[in-house]
């Protein structure tokens, strides 16, 4: 017998090799057939698979089961990766020879990447969309098989899959067994888990673009056809996602960076490299500006490093070799110096600021009276991003991090974690992001990774989350395998007005860094010995290029006027109120307002259409009366005319607003659908 234990605490006794299904059977008919997966002793496993093999020991008689149905977060990422494998049976059918490479989830969909003759187009979606319609109409059974990996082989040979036999004998080579899913006549080497059948996907799936793609992101190798899709339990959810998307679209950072002239993009300069535009420069000053009142008054030093190092830097930090694939490649200049290859010294472009920092701490004695020793910086560095990455400001090849180092005590790490934490809080809030997570980027326990012993991690971990305990942080997780290789974080996850997610602001834990098996930092303490710093890494915009490029979406491009690029536009009736317009806007300038004129003399509503599309925040309209008294009348961007008043009262009104950093309106883009945070489904 097995004992079933459900979340309730309740018992219940069953045959041997009975399934998930079977114990939803024996509550209710209604939860068998809502119910997609199960939960089993914390593992995912598929509805029908047996819960326990029979001739297990009496010690593992007992199992805990959770049943999933469509209400649980697990489930959406279930279901669309048992519809990425119906799309990949959908093309299958319509097209001859398609050879299968992977088709994984994301967080707001799935894909699947095909190689195929025939170059695909959105003009295939629909045919594709409808063989997908009858394969879910039909109801088939997704089948597991586990076989031995010989066996596997042999039956991706026979199915002519030559990608997926590569995949076997090269990055599965330490398998011994792999499995299988098969669904009417279609099998895919998968590692699972899925949905009972085809008809739990519905009718709520939609494809939605087709990209280029290279076998394992290879450049060098088969190019292959990606097409994406998504796919949801509800119709109005993705009717909700499809309206998301197109408000996405009209907020696309690349699209609004051009027409508002904030940054481009020269190929001739190189891909992934930000040029920032006058208009564009202003914001990120902005920040910057603000950034360091804040550093100051946290008590912050400003620094700064050069853009390259020697490679025995970072290998000592162990950013190289860890890293090498998203680094430059080492600039060697052992020919310069009449050396054979290698033997010179090499450098690397900067991938990370703290290696530099912690050589500025080392460059004198320390005392525990000194710490901690907080050391800022807007550091510019370097990451080789695959040109089929590169997206805008939001994927670059180089930025710049609003950087810092503290070296502490580690009786002072909590109150210098929280401080960091709560300047991150405080930047986001002036910017009207408060719609966040934070998420706890621990080590995988099984990874390769990292760096330093486990009993250090386990310390480091543990501070981390007493401190965020403390702070009572919003929908706070703990995510294992989201450390940095050094040590575990605290990540800011914002959540932008139309619904989507991204990572902004991060606060480290370091302990590995300066210890003696790295860079062997110390300081003297109370009792006249040496003694190892503590080290924590933040950065709570992350990088300008990638911040910058989400509020440019976030708002719209129409920012609150504190970083607005032009601030107030003067704008004249006629040429009779030149003079007079002319001089209302030097006294803006004279109170350190970002303005300019229009003083053509084309028509005022023509003037005023033109502003609203550049999405000026203020317009002060001249004319002659109030000239001759002295005022202005205040036109606002959001709404319209709010009347004359003297040129004094309307430059303290808009300082006011400047001061306080008001975040007066974000363009809501309606209520954002579920997200599927992602499934490790793929072998």
């Amino acid at each position: 017998m097995l004992i079933v234990i459900l979340p309730d605490g309740s018992r219940r006794e069953f045959d041997d090799g009975v399934s998930a299904y079977d114990v939803a059977a024996g509550i209710s008919g209604g939860l068998a057939r809502a119910a997609i997966a199960a939960e089993v002793d914390g593992e995912l496993r598929d509805l029908c698979a047996p819960l326990a093999p029979a001739g297990t020991s009496p010690a593992a008689r007992e199992v805990s089961v959770r049943l999933i149905t469509k209400k649980d977060p697990e489930a959406l990422g279930i279901m669309r990766h048992s519809a990425a494998h119906v799309m990949a049976q959908a093309v299958m059918r319509l097209h001859k020879g398609v050879g299968l490479a992977f088709g994984p989830t994301t967080a707001t969909g799935f894909y699947y990447d095909f190689q195929l003759d025939k170059p695909l187009s959105e003009e295939d979606f629909p045919a594709i969309e409808a063989e997908m319609a009858k394969i879910v109409a039909a109801d088939e059974r997704f089948e597991r098989m586990v076989v031995p990996r010989a066996k596997a082989l042999e039956m991706c040979r026979e199915l002519g899959q030559k990608l997926k036999v590569e995949h076997i004998e090269t990055g599965l080579a330490a398998e011994e067994t792999l499995s299988f899913y098969r669904q009417g006549e279609f099998l895919d080497l998968c590692r699972g888990k899925h949905i009972p059948s085809t008809g739990h996907i519905g009718k709520a799936f939609k494809l939605l673009s087709i990209a280029g793609a290279y076998w394992k992101g290879d450049a060098s190798r088969d190019q292959l056809q990606r097409l994406y899709a998504t796919a949801y339990f509800d119709k109005k959810e993705l009717t909700d996602y499809l309206t998301q998307m197109e408000e996405a679209k009209r907020r696309d950072h690349r699209v609004l960076g051009k027409q508002l002239e904030l940054f481009t993009i020269s190929q001739t300069v190189g891909s992934g490299l930000i040029l920032w535009l006058p208009k564009g420069a202003v914001i990120r000053q902005t920040l910057e500006d603000y950034l360091k009142v804040e550093l100051r008054r946290r008590g912050y030093d400003a620094v700064y490093t050069p853009n390259i190092g020697k490679i025995e830097l970072y290998q000592i930090s162990g950013h190289f070799p860890y890293y090498s694939d998203s680094q430059f490649p080492p600039i060697d200049l052992s020919e310069r110096e009449g050396l054979k290859p290698g033997e010179g010294e090499r450098y690397l472009l900067k991938p990370m600021n703290c290696p530099h920092h912690i050589m500025i701490y080392k460059a004198k004695p320390r005392s525990y009276r000194d710490l901690p020793v907080r050391l800022a910086e807007f550091g510019t560095v370097y990451r080789f991003e695959q040109s089929g990455e590169l997206n805008g400001m939001t994927r670059v090849r180089g930025f710049c991090q609003d950087d810092a180092h503290i070296f502490c005590t580690e009786e002072q790490v909590a109150d210098e974690f929280r401080g960091c934490l709560e300047m991150t809080q405080t930047v986001l809030k002036s910017l009207g992001m408060n719609n966040y997570r934070v998420r706890l980027g621990f080590r995988d326990p099984n990874g390769d990774k990292y760096v330093g012993s486990p009993e250090v991690w386990d310390r480091a971990e543990a501070s981390l989350k007493a401190v965020c305990e403390s702070m009572n942080l919003p929908d706070m997780s703990i995510e294992a395998g989201e450390a940095a290789f050094y040590g575990p974080k605290a990540d800011f996850v914002v959540t932008d007005c139309i619904g989507r997610e991204w990572q902004l602001g991060t606060v480290q834990l370091d302990y590995n860094l300066p210890s003696k098996e790295r860079f062997g930092l110390e300081y003297t303490g109370a009792d006249n010995t040496p003694h190892q710093p503590v080290m924590i890494h933040r950065a709570p915009l992350g990088s300008m290029e990638r911040f910058v490029g989400v509020l440019i979406e976030h708002f719209a491009g129409a920012f609150p006027l504190w970083l607005a690029p032009e601030q107030a536009r003067v704008l004249t009736v006629s040429e009779k109120s030149e003079e007079y317009g002319r001089e209302v806007e030097q006294k803006l300038k004279d109170a350190e307002f970002r303005v300019t004129g229009d003083y053509r003399g084309s028509k005022l509503g023509a003037k005023i259409r033109e502003a609203q599309l550049g999405l000026i925040p203020y317009m002060l309209v001249v004319g002659e009366k109030d000239a001759a008294e002295g005022t202005v009348t205040v036109r606002d961007r959001l709404e319209g005319d709010i009347g004359a008043m003297p040129l004094a009262e309307a430059i303290a009104k808009l300082r006011a607003e400047v001061e306080a950093k008001t975040v007066r309106q974000v363009a809501d883009g309606g209520a954002p659908p579920p997200i599927d945070r992602g499934t490790n489904n793929e072998y």
